[in-house]
């Protein structure tokens, strides 16, 4: 589970990636995760109040799509030094984080970030944080929130945000 800015912004530029890298990915669900709240929803996300970061979840078999080809196509997907913003979304639910569900995750994740500081890639701190994703605390994203670049490519956000975005990827 990743989170890198807004979920529309994420959700489309991995499903354009795994598109060219072909099959092991079976499902991108936008949602929330990581906030102190019982429950997530848009509006409470949106404004701040939860404490939840936007994320998406993947869906994928190691064995067919490695976590590693999918970190790559993250860091390249948004700023991860950065604190708390994406471009013009700015608030901690647009931190840059990864959830990782198993001790092989978590430490691929660390050496990926390792690697991203060793390339001298970026000129600031990487500040992506890297939290164990809690038992239940994933909540998908409701339905208007779901593949929305595809539902929606002639809105502006779509337009000015993420297309340039899909274009640079």
């Amino acid at each position: 589970m990743l989170g890198g800015g807004c979920f529309w912004c994420l959700e489309a530029i991995l499903k354009v990636a795994l598109k060219k890298e072909g099959a092991g990915i079976f499902n991108i669900t936008s949602g929330y995760a990581g906030g102190d709240s019982s429950t997530a929803n848009y509006k409470d996300v949106c404004q701040g109040n939860t404490g939840h970061a936007e994320v998406c979840l993947l869906d994928f078999d190691p064995k067919l799509f490695s976590y590693s080809k999918i970190l790559e196509i993250f860091w390249d997907a948004h700023d991860p030094s950065t604190l708390n913003r994406q471009g013009n979304d700015i608030g901690e639910q647009y931190r840059s984080v990864i959830f990782y569900t198993t001790e092989e995750q978590k430490n691929l994740a660390l050496k990926s970030i390792k690697n991203l500081e060793d390339s001298k890639r970026l000129s600031a701190k990487i500040v992506t944080q890297i939290l164990p994703l809690q038992e239940n605390k994933f909540y998908p994203a409701e339905k208007e929130h779901q593949n929305y670049f595809e539902n929606n490519p002639d809105n502006p956000y779509c337009l000015y945000v993420i297309r340039p975005k899909l274009k640079r990827n």
